[in-house]
């Protein structure tokens, strides 16, 4: 199993830390650096500056939001970043939420899934320096009525392949995910509650021919992001990341479409998922948090001192992680590179060559 560290955006950190954190990483042989995006901070800016100040570490958006850049844009900018930082691109792509998509880029929210089919479809085909000529239900080029031309990008990016990673939560796009992509982000992953979440995943690679005839799942990237708080309190440290819970669970999306709420509910937690979402809506943000259950917090993160999480982190490896996605939570930069480093001798296999999809 490999380790990566999810640096999130700016404003949970500031600039300099993250940089901090990813060097440091780097330096201790993580396979990859992740980088998230919501509206503010976007994630292609910061890997490019991280890129530039680090040697080794994969270099991954999670996610670029399909709203906010057509596909022939992605394709250009996954080309250009794989291309500077010398081949350690991975492109993670996912719709956002129906807020952000038509809120924030006034893009309509509906048909996700048959919108990420068409624009990994596209990005795949420029990506492979295709002439790019498409008629979809979305995405059509060039438009038929104008003088647009069917072209192909200009540069190659220095991987054969750039990976495709999708966000995703529910069955079907985790099914997506299986047929079309290359790895899964996710997030608030349970390795007692995974069983369902990667049969969506082995159908959809089943579906597509992927994998071996024994293990559909062979060659795909797995990827959770884990909050992981080293402390001798382990209940002060699941009061670390509760508002972290509480935000998606009561805060993504409405009342109506919170795909994280609707995660939750499914892992056993629907009373309180409902409690936690209706005081997070009124405002009560800090009653939210205390509402989400420690059980909830302790099966999605890993939390304690070193010897209890070395004694947990296994079971994500016997669940099917490929990559675990190192989130540290502490107040200070210092505390944020202990967790790393601590991670980095509890996982010693993770530095070991391990082939990316």
């Amino acid at each position: 199993m490999r380790l990566a560290v999810n640096l999130g955006y700016m404003g949970l950190s500031s600039s300099q830390d993250m940089l901090a954190l990813a060097a440091e990483a780097d330096r201790l042989g993580y396979d990859s650096a992740w980088v998230a995006e919501a509206y503010g901070s976007d994630a292609v800016t910061f890997l490019s500056w991280i890129g530039a100040r680090t040697e080794h570490i994969g270099l991954g958006s999670a996610v670029m939001q399909i709203p906010a850049r057509t596909p022939a844009m992605t394709a250009m900018t996954a080309a250009t970043l794989d291309h500077l930082s010398g081949g350690r691109f991975r492109l993670g792509l996912g719709v956002s939420g129906p807020q952000v998509s038509e809120g924030w880029h006034g893009v309509r929210f509906g048909k996700p899934l048959a919108r990420t089919r068409e624009y990994v479809e596209i990005v795949r085909r420029a990506l492979a320096r295709e002439r790019v000529e498409y008629a979809g239900e979305h995405f059509t080029l060039p438009l038929p009525d104008g003088p647009g031309k069917a072209l192909k990008l200009t540069i190659a990016p220095t991987q054969k392949h750039v990976p495709v990673y999708l966000a995703a939560v529910g069955p079907k796009n985790l099914e997506l995910a299986g047929e079309i992509a290359d790895g899964w982000l996710a997030i608030f992953f349970s390795p007692e509650h995974s069983g369902d979440i990667l049969g969506s995943i082995a159908t959809g690679r089943r579906a597509a021919g992927k994998g071996t005839e024994d293990d559909p799942m062979a060659g795909f990237d797995i990827v959770p992001t884990v909050p992981v708080v080293v402390t001798d309190d382990v209940e002060a440290g699941a009061q670390a990341v509760a508002a972290y819970s509480a935000l998606y669970i009561g805060g993504m999306g409405s009342r109506e479409k919170n795909f994280y709420n609707q995660l939750a509910c499914r892992m056993g937690f629907e009373e309180e998922a409902a409690r936690v979402q209706e005081l997070f809506l009124a405002g009560q943000h800090r009653d939210a948090a205390a509402a989400v259950p420690v059980e909830f917090i302790d099966a999605t993160a890993l939390i304690g001192p070193p010897e209890r999480i070395r004694s947990r982190v296994g079971r994500y490896a016997e669940a099917g992680v490929t990559t675990l996605g190192v989130s540290p939570f502490a107040l200070t930069v210092e505390e944020r590179l202990s967790t790393l480093r601590v991670m980095s001798e509890l996982v010693p296999s993770h530095a070991e060559e391990v082939p990316t999809p």
